[in-house]
């Protein structure tokens, strides 16, 4: 499709006599872009292929690849990595530094002791000899991995790869992937977008927040915190078969019931909260035709004590319209005991 619009935008400008008079191709007419996540393996998976590597006959190549879980490196990084490769910086330790790669950028990666012994072991298992060519600069260049007066090739590293996952009981397993699992557990561990787009190389930062997507801490936190209200909304699970509306409510205990609840003037209603409020709820207090007098007084008073306990409950539990239903039960309330005593 762009190559398409971008000939008929070409054509125009030259001004062929074919070149259609208005423009045919418009952006809502480029199919969508498919977004996938990274690919990583899983913490389980990844350990048994570290097993499998780090049990493996075929050192320089097993090494290579666990430099590459370790560093988070593309593969051509990977056999790019030259000798002088380990950096010491005073005060700051031992760093990486990765050559020009996929995006023409170097970049230098903090080191542990664990990836210095293992870089300390291929040095010492790599076939030593003559400088080689490179082929990005010409120059001639000490490879880390060396075999036999060659490099160690791509297809050396994924055959190494695929015998490994087969060891560990493991489904087809690509270089890239480790490159995924270094940036997934870097993510699960904290680490900020700035830091994870320098350790990776990456030039914008849409691409590492394709990792950020992985494990969404905000999202992870938000679910958590509305999945709590909800529980503490709906109280705890009954453990036998409950009826709707809750009739097992004690004397005394209704008001305290997870339910929906409201005062009537011969006993009270509970709902459960998925039935909703009652829309008829103390409706017969603010109709126009509801007249009372001193002699009801008594029950007026309890039915505001009652109103005042269920507002305050209903706030704690969350529900705001239930809340201001009893204060404007309240307030009615209030109205109509102050005409009954002044009559």
């Amino acid at each position: 499709m762009h190559a398409v619009g971008n000939f008929l935008a070409d054509i125009t400008e030259w001004g062929w006599d074919d070149a259609p008079a208005r423009r045919l191709i418009f952006r809502t007419d480029l199919p969508r872009a498919q977004r996938f996540l990274p690919r990583y393996l899983p913490v389980d998976a990844d350990r048994k292929l570290t097993a499998a590597l780090s049990d493996s006959p075929y050192r320089l190549a097993a090494d290579a690849l666990l430099v590459q879980r370790a560093c988070g490196l593309r593969i051509g990084e990977l056999l790019d990595l030259e000798l002088d490769c380990i950096h010491e910086i005073p005060g700051q330790g031992s760093w990486l530094k990765v050559p020009l790669g996929k995006l023409d950028s170097e970049r230098m990666i903090p080191l542990d002791e664990e990836v210095l012994t293992l870089v300390d072991r291929i040095t010492a298992t790599r076939s030593p000899g003559r400088p080689m060519r490179h082929p990005r600069t010409g120059a001639p260049a000490d490879f880390l991995f060396t075999h036999h007066g060659k490099r160690l090739s791509q297809n050396a590293v994924r055959s190494e790869l695929n015998r490994a996952a087969e060891t560990a009981g493991l489904g087809h397993v690509t270089p890239h992937q480790l490159r995924h699992t270094y940036a997934t557990a870097l993510i699960n561990a904290g680490v900020s977008l700035q830091a994870l787009m320098a350790l990776l190389g990456h030039v914008s930062s849409q691409m590492s927040l394709r990792y950020a997507h992985l494990f969404d801490s905000t999202v992870r936190t938000e679910y958590e915190r509305a999945l709590n209200l909800a529980k503490s909304h709906t109280g705890p699970m009954p453990t036998g078969r409950t009826q709707l509306p809750i009739t097992d409510i004690t004397d005394g205990g209704w008001k305290d019931a997870p339910a929906i609840k409201s005062r009537l003037a011969g006993g009270y209603c509970l709902r459960a909260p998925a039935q909703g409020s009652c829309p008829y709820a103390n409706i017969c207090e603010h109709c126009p035709s509801f007249h009372t007098d001193a002699t009801h007084l008594g029950v007026l008073a309890a039915q505001r004590v009652d109103a005042h306990d269920l507002a305050e409950d209903a706030e704690k539990r969350g529900w705001i319209d239930e809340a201001k239903r009893h204060r404007t039960l309240v307030s009615r309330l209030d109205a109509l005991i102050a005409q009954s005593e002044t009559a």
